[in-house]
């Protein structure tokens, strides 16, 4: 499955891209504010990672910014479970920050999410990473004002996360226009 958006590529990984990945994910930035599992960061564990069976209705996607000169690994984003709800997360790269990659490949995930007959979908971020709530509200999700505590892998403790919802089966700026480009 593949998504086109008006400056990204949203794919899976490749072998060639194992490299970048690698040396991205090393960052303890990206680490830090991930969810409840940190990513892989050596090359054999990004193998296994990346070859182990996914759910096609929970599509996980690298982003890569289309530019003259090739390709260029800005970020991550997917979706899973977590308990009765599906929700989004995504990283991006330090130095690609700050440009709107995150907002516009939430909207193209949300539509996508839609395309496969998902009606709600969930995101939470650190409490003390206020961006990402920004972020989120740009791609069309509202902050439930909830706040609970989520274990991090990284942190080494349960954090205070705030939790945000995207109602996808009412119209509204989570609706947006249809950006994906599908195939098996």
């Amino acid at each position: 499955m593949f998504v086109r958006t008006e400056r990204l590529f949203l794919r899976p990984a490749w072998p060639e891209d194992l490299g970048d990945l690698v040396e991205i994910l090393a960052e303890e930035d990206i680490q830090r504010n991930l969810g409840v599992t940190q990513l892989p960061r050596t090359a054999d564990e990004l193998r296994v990672y990346l070859n182990r069976p996914r759910d096609l209705h929970l599509p996980h996607f690298f982003m890569y910014l289309r530019s003259p000169t090739g390709a260029e690994l800005v970020g991550g984003i997917g979706l899973g479970r977590s308990d009765d709800d599906v929700e989004v997360g995504y990283w991006i790269a330090p130095r690609y920050r700050g440009r709107g990659f995150a907002s516009e490949a939430l909207r193209a995930v949300i539509n996508q999410a839609r395309t496969l007959g998902h009606r709600r979908i969930v995101a939470c971020h650190f409490a003390d990473s206020w961006r990402t709530g920004d972020v989120l509200e740009s791609a069309g999700f509202r902050d439930t004002g909830e706040l609970r505590p989520r274990p991090s892998a990284s942190r080494g403790l349960d954090t205070p996360v705030r939790v945000y919802v995207a109602d996808l089966s009412s119209s509204g700026r989570a609706a947006g226009p249809p950006t994906a480009l599908n195939a098996a």
